[in-house]
């Protein structure tokens, strides 16, 4: 029997929680600071509809199953995970926080900008709704505008502009009860593009700017990045379950089968697909096969794909970041895996695409199955916790200074005579009892 060892304080646990699977990983830093993965389960998933609980037990029923895979495989019991958030419910606003300071001659600290965002969450939002994350942008000082670090400048007046995401009270509560349910406890809980981004973009694409747009199972999600800061999230409720949908319904098969088709056949472009080639599925009991053409197979996933593009190019118009994107898109997720899915991508919107795949903080000798998007949520859900780990971050944060007050002098002839009287007593209550140093306090 295999023995379990506790959860180490190094090692972090992700967990992703989609439509279509379950994930769980864990992994630590190594001595190099890359990512290490020493554990992976992954199972489908039932009772997840469009990034959102729908039922309970189901879903705890997933979870348990893919944390218990992992265990096996990290040989360790663990005891919290971080989790990743998403649905339709998201939302994010903008919003400017202003702090007057006390004096222009001490140097502004994180504590004066932990200040401005603790302000934010005291944001009155629309009945139900919470705030999950506070991004700060750019900072003025003193009507300096434009900047990125105020720590350690001089100014009374300190503004920022911050990037706010809301989601709903009961879907936030209805994915701790499954993590509580499974025996766990949530040790933090993040977006799933924002999440998704950390694994996938490098810093130059961060600061070119780049729409990470996030194709999943129920939703697509998408985070755009300009001069290193987000600038706008949204999730579209479409993703690949959709066009299993349109599969099922155009090709007159079962949901089984039109997954099959998808993945093993499908493509996003009908154009790069030959017209005389057939696929043949076998019918029900006793009816003869089916045959489809992988032509119209690939017309009604491009139908749905240029759909689900329509609605990206929409947030990123929204943004006002359309012609600022350098960096163009970056598709990751199980719906980018659709062959020719970035070709249709770069035709549709007109920009540059590449498909996000999360390896570049892993460490060397990675097993295979892990260089898929797939897991592009669940590697930088790790990479978040260990940034929380991190010994640099934690030294940065400002310390917390115990003042000792010096012993006062007295001040009048009064305590001079109370304190000499009282030094008095004490010397001769010493002397007493060194006198009598074998005193038997029993004897009558």
């Amino acid at each position: 029997m295999t023995e379990f060892i506790p959860q180490p304080h190094d090692v972090v646990v992700a967990l992703d929680i989609g439509t279509t699977k379950v994930c769980c990983l864990a992994g630590r830093k190594n001595t190099h600071g890359k990512l290490e993965i020493i554990g992976i389960g992954k199972v489908e998933s039932a009772g997840v509809l469009r990034g959102v609980v729908s039922n309970i037990e189901k879903t705890v029923g997933a979870i348990r199953e893919a944390v218990e895979i992992c265990e096996r495989n990290a040989r360790m019991k663990f005891r919290s995970v971080h989790v990743g958030i998403a649905g339709q419910h998201i939302k994010s606003l903008q919003h400017r926080g202003i702090l007057t300071r006390d004096s222009d001659f001490a140097e502004i600290s994180h504590r004066d900008i932990d200040r401005l965002v603790n302000d934010m969450f005291k944001l009155v939002l629309p009945p139900g709704d919470k705030i999950i994350h506070v991004f700060p942008q750019e900072f003025t000082v003193d009507s300096e505008q434009g900047i990125t670090d105020p720590v350690g400048m001089c100014g009374v007046r300190l503004e920022a502009n911050f990037h706010i995401i809301t989601g709903q009270i009961t879907a936030v509560n209805n994915i701790y009860r499954c993590i509580e349910k499974a025996g766990l406890k949530v040790a933090d809980l993040t977006l799933e593009p924002i999440a998704s981004a950390d694994a996938t973009l490098s810093e130059e694409e961060k600061q070119a700017g780049v729409a990470l747009v996030d194709i999943g199972g129920g939703t697509t999600d998408i985070t755009i990045f300009h001069e290193g800061i987000i600038r706008h999230t949204a999730v579209i409720p479409f993703g690949g379950n959709v066009i299993t949908a349109d599969i099922k319904e155009g090709c007159t098969v079962m949901q089984p089968q039109a997954e099959k088709l998808k993945v093993k056949f499908g493509s996003a472009l009908a154009s790069e697909v030959y017209d005389n080639r057939i696929i043949t599925i076998p019918g029900l009991k006793g009816r003869e096969h089916k045959e489809i053409s992988e032509k119209n197979l690939a017309r009604i996933i491009q139908a749905r794909m240029e759909e689900v593009l329509d609605y990206v190019l929409w947030e990123i118009r929204r943004s006002g970041y359309e012609r600022k994107l350098i960096g163009g898109i970056v598709l990751t997720g199980g719906g980018s895996l659709l062959a020719n899915t970035d070709k249709l991508a770069e035709l549709h919107t007109g920009m540059s695409c590449r498909i996000g795949i999360p390896v570049e903080h892993l460490a060397h000798g990675y097993h295979e199955s892990v260089s898929s998007p797939i897991f592009s949520t669940g590697i930088g859900l790790m990479l978040r916790g260990l940034q929380d780990l991190d010994p640099a971050k934690l030294e940065a944060e400002e310390p917390v200074v115990n003042v000792v007050e010096e012993p006062k002098e007295p001040s009048n002839v009064s305590e001079e005579k109370g304190a000499s009287w009282f030094d008095n007593v004490f010397k001769k209550t010493k002397e007493w009892f060194e006198a009598e140093p074998d005193m038997d306090f029993n004897k009558k």
